[in-house]
């Protein structure tokens, strides 16, 4: 492997979070007084897609097979999710005796509560109202919302004397990857903090993290938005720019293909045109996000 292949801290934390996402690594805060949030193998499990067809989950503790070699050889693999194709009339039976447990699909793509994202900033604020001062945090870096929304790595920064105002940022820990916080700053030198999640101890802080960022974007009046083109056979290739929250990205997940090469987007699905509707309501009415259609190449 020469210099250029070296896998980075970021490219693990990229790897980290597809799995999360997948429900093949759980994360879960270690109590529920501690910012510490550990990671554990997701149990063997799996989701019914539509009849005939499921998507697997979870991870068996060293290296042994989450199923055996007859539905092993029948799993196909979509980037980082795996599903498989089965007799809907003995499917359950079949994955039981394989150790698979059935996970409730509406449980699986459950999101928060629709509102305005005025209301969802103004809640958030109330909490770094009432935390205590904060001291200095000279490796702490902010997510610049006058950045263009649709290069997300280039809007991460270090703070500078002309932020004032609440941001949503990283602060680095001893060990593991760095915190996600709101941070209230001015003139650019730290005032208060509060980490992430906020709303929900069990939720992943990027995952609040995100969606507070987007509730910012839309309230300055450049949401963040995702750019879609017809595809081949019924379908719709939506492209994202940006990081969405593990729910939306589970919804995705069920009813759509990741596609290999996002053509300059930050990853990108193959979705059915008849899960269109329900896809933009739910990008619209929780995360505020705006639709583009692709212009010719």
């Amino acid at each position: 492997m020469s210099a250029d292949d070296a896998v980075t801290r970021d490219d693990l934390a990229g790897l980290v979070d597809l799995l999360v996402a997948g429900g093949d690594l759980l994360e879960i805060r270690h109590n529920a007084d501690s910012s510490v949030r550990l990671l554990y193998l997701g149990p063997p499990s799996y989701i019914e897609r539509e009849p005939g067809t499921y998507l697997l989950l979870g991870i068996r503790p060293f290296g042994t097979p989450l199923v055996d070699k007859e539905l092993g050889d029948a799993i196909e693999q979509d980037a980082h999710l795996r599903s498989i194709r089965l007799d809907p009339e003995t499917a359950a039976e079949r994955m039981s005796a394989a150790g698979l447990q059935l996970i409730d699909r509406e449980h699986w793509v459950a999101s928060p509560r629709r509102e305005d994202a005025q209301a969802l900033l103004h809640r958030l604020r109330e909490h770094l109202d009432a935390a205590r001062p904060s001291g200095e945090s000279s490796e702490l870096r902010v997510l610049d919302p006058r950045t263009p929304v649709r290069y997300y790595r280039g809007r991460w920064r270090s703070p500078k004397p002309v932020d004032t105002g609440d941001f949503v940022a990283r602060r680095p820990q001893a060990y593991g990857a760095d915190l996600w916080c709101l941070a209230r700053l001015e003139a650019g030198s730290l005032q208060k903090l509060v980490e992430f999640p906020i709303d929900n101890p069990t939720t992943p802080g990027r995952d609040e993290a995100w969606r507070t960022q987007m509730a910012i974007d839309a309230v300055r009046g450049v949401p963040q938005f995702y750019r879609k083109a017809p595809a081949v056979d019924g379908a719709t290739a939506v492209e994202f720019f940006s990081p969405i929250p593990g729910f939306a990205e589970r919804y995705l997940q069920l009813v759509s293909l990741p596609l290999v090469e996002p053509s300059g987007a930050l990853f990108s699905f193959r979705i059915p045109n008849g899960a269109m509707p329900a896809l933009e309501r739910l990008l619209s009415d929780v995360l505020w996000m705006d639709a583009v259609k692709k212009g010719p190449q």
